[in-house]
């Protein structure tokens, strides 16, 4: 946890991401990445100077066979507020639309409905799992796939919900990521979506896991180039040491 609680203290004071009288929202789909970023903020929540609420909110996507009722447990012991909302998102996706590629429309469904629901019960910030390798995976389909080199930002502010989107974990590999789950023994939940494991960021992991066998620090320096072009967005604050 020190070492997780590094990671993402260096992110949240260089990005500005938490200031006094935050109400942050993380976003608990029962995976692993948001169960770290859940229990990582709970613990800087005890001695960050900059004083924060903290609530977890669930989206239900339609799946019978997911119990969250572990999840609901581990967020009373943090003594964190748990909010669930059920949605019909599987549904839509799956059964109504049918679509061949589902990830996109369900991920911009995830993200609408958390933002409403945070807003709703008066966060202004959702905090988001995504971590180190994310970017990079993000910047080699973007390449890949788009032709471009972008990422999703450190931290987004949407003016039409008037929410801030913060991403704390950006510089906490995923491997890590793992190791505090299973020291933690903290409550995956299974998604039986029929997409996960088999999409293109999956094919991009694999690519990179081979690349960075072949010529070691591959990961190292395409993060780096991210900062030190820098994306729009990404550019590091020389004020925050």
């Amino acid at each position: 946890m020190q070492k997780m609680l590094s990671y993402v203290r260096r992110a949240v004071d260089q990005y500005h991401m938490i200031e006094d009288g935050d109400v942050i929202a993380v976003g608990v789909s029962g995976g692993k990445d948001s169960l770290a970023l859940l229990a990582t903020l709970a613990n800087l929540r005890r001695f960050y100077p900059k004083k924060f609420e903290l609530k977890a909110i669930t989206l239900e996507m339609g799946y019978e066979e997911m119990d969250f009722t572990p999840v609901a447990e581990l967020c009373k012991k943090l003594d964190v507020e748990y909010i669930t909302r059920q949605t019909d998102i599987k549904t839509i996706v799956f059964d109504i639309r049918q679509e061949e590629n589902p990830c996109s429309l369900c991920a911009k469904m995830r993200r609408g409905a958390l933002n409403d629901t945070a807003k709703q019960c008066g966060c202004n910030k959702v905090a988001l799992g995504h971590h180190y390798d994310d970017v990079i995976e993000t910047v080699m389909m973007s390449l890949l796939y788009e032709g471009r080199f972008n990422c999703f930002l450190p931290m987004t502010y949407l003016n039409r919900r008037d929410i801030t989107v913060i991403r704390p974990m950006i510089y906490a590999p995923e491997a890590y990521i793992k190791s505090l789950v299973r020291r933690l023994e903290l409550p995956v939940v299974h998604n039986p979506c029929p997409a996960d494991g088999n999409t293109k960021r999956e094919e991009i992991k694999q690519l990179i896991r081979t690349l960075e066998h072949q010529n070691h620090g591959v990961r190292q320096r395409i993060f780096g180039a991210v900062q030190r072009y820098p994306l729009r967005g990404w550019g590091m604050d020389e004020s925050v040491k």
